[in-house]
């Protein structure tokens, strides 16, 4: 199986300006995701910024680096101008993997990527993990996925879904004790992987109301009649970088396995 991987790391995130530069155990946090996509098995992983400092940097330890526009407005859209300045077939598999992902499994990165390749007829392919908390279920920066029988998305929503009716009807001021036994439902893991050809299709389409109003871009691609495969992960995503919390957290565990 032939893949790439292309790696978005937006300079000015809003809720955590320089993120891609953030050090982590003496190196930028766009280092280690670089060393996770190597691991891969891709035939070739490149970094997509918009920042000469990011590029500068990460020319520095040895990655091939696209410089795109600050324009965009998702890192489908930016992973969009590198297919175009790059050689790619319109075939070609193209894991998006963000830049914020330090900790992501090298396996899961193949995973996406093989998940695709065993079905050509799909487009677009992602994965997910259980959730197994209340408070999970009930956080919006949580995304959650439903699926059908043969694992294609029904829907991606940040609110609970679905909504067990028995087991959440009396929730009103306070989360409710426990999550149904009858239902087992599932995070979102942000790593998607497609066709460089599909890509351009996507950038075409306009924004659907549904990604408009939950701030999901996966939701242009059900809204257009697409399908996602979406599989169960095969371990644990790791802990991605959204805020300063979420950084600190990743410092605490590179730093607890070097001991």
């Amino acid at each position: 199986m032939s893949f790439a991987v292309i790696i978005p790391a937006r300079l000015e995130s809003s809720r955590l300006p320089g993120k891609p530069l953030a050090i982590i155990h003496g190196k930028p946090m766009v280092y280690w995701t670089w060393q996770q996509a190597r691991k891969s098995g891709a035939h070739r992983v490149l970094i997509a910024t918009e920042s000469q400092k990011v590029a500068d940097i990460c020319h520095e330890f040895g990655a091939e680096v696209c410089l795109t526009g600050d324009h965009h407005q998702s890192g489908t859209e930016r992973i969009a101008e590198v297919i175009e300045k790059s050689v790619f077939s319109p075939e070609e598999i193209i894991v998006n993997l963000q830049g914020d992902e330090p900790m992501m499994p090298a396996e899961l990165i193949h995973q996406v990527a093989q998940g695709l390749e065993e079905n050509p007829n799909i487009p677009m392919a992602t994965l997910c993990e259980p959730i197994d908390s209340v408070k999970d279920l009930f956080n919006p920066n949580v995304v959650k996925v439903s699926r059908d029988v043969n694992d294609c998305a029904i829907t991606f929503s940040r609110a609970p879904m679905p909504w067990a009716r028995d087991t959440f009807m009396d929730y009103q001021s306070a989360l409710p004790d426990t999550l149904p036994e009858s239902f087992s439902y599932y995070r979102h893991i942000g790593l998607y992987a497609y066709r460089a050809g599909f890509v351009q299709r996507y950038i075409e389409w306009p924004e659907c109301q549904l990604e408009q109003v939950e701030k999901l871009e996966q939701l242009r691609v059900l809204w257009h009649g697409e399908k996602i495969l979406v599989k169960q992960a095969l371990m644990e995503a790791g802990v991605g970088v959204d805020t300063h919390a979420d950084l600190e957290k990743v410092r605490e565990l590179f730093a607890a396995k070097t001991h």
